[in-house]
């Protein structure tokens, strides 16, 4: 085993990988930027490297900056986590150069994987049901149009480096295709580096299941279980578990389907095969997530496996001493992603100050968190504030624990995920287990259908509570009375500006497209006018409140 292990991430996953490492008897070094001096993650490891700097482009994301960190503290391996570099394959051959060893797949398993163009193609060779689609990158809108006449929408446009919904933008009429082949490219660009993206048939409602995936070397491969994360916004997971509720007569097929998969691609190490499921039960590949995936935790709670302490015996070349028949599913468990946005507008991230914070306990809980009372939840990264599990012996009992767990929780100082998975644990189709990725925005589960469309502080809002209505109608009417600002509603980075001064608009044009903790947000004209004092210029970093154009 290692002596030292250098953890490439932040919050909680690093916690949780250093958490790993003090059980094995490995030491830990955390990184850390600017905004998480002090933070949970950079205390809980044997050491911590600053890395100067606030956004994840010039610290997390900084591959020299990380690999002089290898060096400086003698880390014998990495472990990246998920997110920011844990499926770039030229980071883990980097790594590998600099002579430490990568607690991940092999770079060549890692592009072959990646690029979901070349994934779709090996599952097709594989044997693998893959959605109708076209395996090349698409250059031109025509192209698209072609693909729509003979299949029908709507449409799935992907970044072929994406993964964990970044990317991926759906068309559901030919008038909508040249702004989701745009903003597809762009997200592409901005998170994963290249622009080249593709198109599927897209599935309307299916189930979102997932295999975990083990492989001790190239040519073995073991599957854990398959989890259901139907339970979605913005293709954003907000509830896991395992075993799935329905269609899991299927999980043997899909867990051999992973393993073709996996040993087709030379896999090695953790990584996560996912499907969607037609109301038939018809499964079809989706992607290979080559890393560690935030809900591995329900599987660890009902297999009994540490899939982290897998991953580092794995890359050190240590047996697993686990066969497939050793792997027997034991009770329900369920996950709740606790992230800091609120529900009422959208699911607008709300990063700020933790004045309170006391995560819940109890039988069956489970808690995985980056963050205490006191530490601010900064704009730069991720909106997750923490990950629910709670398990019992069977899914009614998992539900009960994690709806009493998620009433004792509590976190002040800023809005949370809380109040909608309540609302969602308590919903009949859960409850059946029928729910599917576009439960949570078509059927109203958490109050107003996303057709109640409002603008308020000049951006587009989804109204899910509907007793917001009137104190929103009343503040559209004020603004737009009043000065036309459009203003930040949070600190982020302009992605593009989509007017000029000088432009006429009208009210609930599309001005702005504003990135910040991974999300993008689109700010609208309040009023129909001229624009006005435009100061916003794509790439520029603002802050919460200021002003970036005005309609006269």
């Amino acid at each position: 085993m290692f002596s030292k292990v250098l953890i490439a991430n932040r919050g909680e996953i690093a916690v949780r990988v250093a958490r790993t490492c003090r059980e094995l008897g490995v030491s830990s070094v955390a990184v850390y930027s600017d905004p998480d001096a002090g933070s949970l993650h950079a205390g809980s490891c044997d050491e911590a490297v600053h890395l100067p700097g606030r956004a994840p482009r010039e610290t997390y994301l900084d591959v020299d900056r990380l690999l002089e960190a290898v060096s400086s503290t003698g880390a014998e391996a990495v472990h990246p986590g998920y997110g920011f570099l844990s499926e770039n394959a030229d980071f883990a051959e980097a790594v590998l150069e600099a002579g430490a060893a990568w607690v991940g797949p092999p770079p060549e398993a890692m592009r072959a994987l990646g690029d979901k163009i070349g994934a779709r193609r090996i599952a097709a060779a594989a044997g693998v049901p893959v959605v109708p689609g076209i395996s090349e990158p698409i250059e031109e809108v025509e192209v698209l149009r072609s693909f729509a006449a003979e299949h029908g929408y709507p449409v799935a446009i992907k970044a072929a480096g994406g993964g964990g919904g970044r990317g991926l933008k759906v068309a559901r009429s030919a008038a909508e295709l040249e702004d989701a082949l745009d903003a597809a490219r762009r997200e592409a660009i901005a998170y994963f580096g290249y622009g080249a993206v593709f198109v599927e048939r897209y599935l309307d409602a299916p189930k979102h299941l997932e295999v975990q995936l083990l492989a001790p070397s190239p040519t073995e491969g073991l599957w854990l279980g398959v989890r259901d994360c139907s339970y979605q916004r913005r293709q954003q997971k907000l509830i896991e578990e395992t075993p799935p509720p329905i269609f899991a007569e299927r999980s043997s097929e899909m867990g051999r389907a992973a393993v073709a998969m996996s040993k087709a691609s030379g896999y090695v190490n953790a990584g996560t095969a996912e499907f969607l499921v037609d109301r038939d039960g018809n499964f079809f590949f989706l992607e290979v997530n080559a890393r560690l995936q935030v809900e591995h935790t329900v599987t660890e709670e009902t297999y009994g496996v540490d899939l982290v302490a897998c991953q580092l015996k794995i890359a050190a070349g240590e047996p697993l001493d686990i066969s497939q028949e050793d792997l027997v599913a034991r009770g329900h468990s369920i996950e709740c992603r606790i992230n800091a946005e609120d529900p009422v507008r959208d699911f607008l991230p709300t990063p700020g100050a933790l004045r309170g914070y006391e995560p819940p306990a109890g039988e069956g809980i489970r808690v995985d968190t980056g963050y205490r009372a006191g530490d601010e939840i900064p704009s730069e990264y991720d909106s997750l504030l923490a990950k629910v599990v709670a398990t019992g012996a069977d899914r009614e009992e998992a539900r009960a624990r994690m709806i009493d767990a998620l009433k004792e929780m509590v976190v002040e100082g800023v809005p949370t995920t809380i109040p909608a998975h309540l609302t969602l644990l308590e919903h009949e189709t859960f409850k059946r287990g029928t729910h599917t990725t576009r439960t949570v925005e078509d059927s109203g589960v958490l109050g107003a259908p996303p057709t109640d469309v409002l603008l308020v502080v000049g951006r587009p809002v989804r109204l899910w509570n509907p007793a917001m209505a009137a104190s929103a109608a009343a503040a559209i009417h004020a603004g737009s009375s009043g000065s036309g600002e459009v203003t930040a509603p949070m600190q982020g980075t302009i992605l593009k500006v989509l007017v000029a001064d000088g432009d006429e608009v009208e009210a609930g044009r599309a001005l702005l497209v504003l990135e910040a903790m991974k999300m993008e947000t689109t700010l609208a004209a309040p009023r129909a006018g001229k624009v006005a004092s435009l100061t916003a210029t794509a790439g520029a970093t603002v802050v919460a409140g200021e002003t970036l154009a005005v309609i006269e």
